[in-house]
């Protein structure tokens, strides 16, 4: 048995670090919103562009903030208190696949941007609190699996908030590897909203990060993982704020209608929250291409090159489930379960 392990385990770990996403659309509000593919600027969005699909490792990477080399998205879209949010998850450098992990949480938190537009706001420096978090559905069952069934996940922003900017850090930790310590991998997207209103609710428990996880924590290492009674999981970071919206969110249909990189349209820019009143709007973004914005941390990939950002349109497939990846795909699980059920089994002989 200790032979077969040795032999399956570095056959697990590579299937897995082949595998990798990202957010690739949001809905706020009712407006689509089309992400940048990883390191390939295309066009004006309020997600931030990550350089690479590859999991933030670490609990005390910088890059847990926003994201892998996140940069300083340009647009900041409306919302309103109480406005649902859809993410869309995609796997695949390019987009072209369900997102590839069926193990571990998803979470969402929010923080102000303060007294400069979000499209300026460096997010290390946030103070993050929680407003969503949803996890296992039952015994080895994990809401995660739905993302990878192409389904989009939906959350409901606070209606007792502050308005002015804030980033949405939207983040799905994959456990498959958390039976060791440091193996969790964190995916990390942020995006960009300005909230309207007049409502003044402050949150509390707030964290930083890095600095809002541990690698030791429970949630994040998990040595009884796949322990076949294993239900009992521990979401890690602070709990849920006071001003998140009552229930978590849910699992909703993939995000199957176009989405666009606005071009040319000014986005209302609400003051600061407690500044009363509200100032000019902002820049527009041009949606003309060239250079992507500055690292948000500095530790980023720098700048990538863009098109035109006013032709392409980002959709994905209306039925996900029967394309020819989508079936790659779940046969290429069910053969990484019955690995990973041999490989944890306990020995007969």
């Amino acid at each position: 048995m200790v032979r077969r392990q040795a032999f399956l385990l570095p056959i697990l770990a590579a299937a897995y670090t082949a595998a990798h996403g990202f957010v690739s659309q949001v809905i706020i509000d009712g407006t689509d919103y089309a992400g940048n593919l990883p390191a390939k600027y295309e066009g004006a969005s309020p997600i931030r562009m990550i350089s690479t699909i590859d999991p933030v490792k670490g609990a005390d990477n910088s890059n847990i903030n926003c994201g892998m080399g996140a940069e300083l998205a340009e647009i900041v879209a409306p919302a309103s208190p109480g406005s649902n949010v859809t993410f869309q998850w995609t796997g695949g450098a390019d987009g072209g696949e369900n997102w590839p992990h069926t193990v571990g949480p998803l979470m969402t938190y929010m923080a102000s941007c303060g007294s400069v537009s979000c499209s300026e706001f460096n997010g290390s420096t946030a103070e993050w609190f929680k407003i969503d978090e949803i996890g296992m559905k039952g015994q080895n069952s994990w809401y995660q699996a739905d993302i990878a069934d192409g389904d989009s996940y939906t959350i409901t922003l606070p209606q007792n908030i502050n308005p002015g900017g804030y980033l949405i850090r939207h983040e799905i930790i994959s456990l498959q590897q958390a039976v060791s310590v440091g193996g969790a991998e964190f995916y990390v997207s942020c995006t960009q909203v300005q909230m309207g209103g007049s409502s003044s609710g402050t949150p509390n428990d707030t964290v930083a990060f890095p600095g809002g996880y541990s690698d030791t924590d429970p949630g994040i290492y998990v040595p009884d993982l796949f322990d076949p009674s294993f239900t009992d999981y521990v979401f890690p970071g602070p709990p849920v704020s006071n001003l998140a919206y009552p229930g978590d969110g849910e699992i909703t249909p993939a995000l199957t209608a176009s989405a666009t990189y606005p071009s040319g349209t000014a986005i209302p820019s609400y003051a600061p929250a407690g500044s009363g009143g509200a100032s000019s709007p902002m820049e527009t973004a041009s949606g003309t291409g060239g250079a992507s914005g500055p690292a948000e941390t500095g530790s980023a990939a720098g700048t990538t090159q863009g098109g035109t950002g006013t032709g392409r349109t980002c959709s994905l497939r209306s039925n996900p489930s029967s394309s020819p990846v989508a079936l790659s795909r779940r046969f290429h699980e069910g053969v990484m379960r019955r690995l990973r059920r041999s490989v944890l089994a306990p020995s007969s002989s």
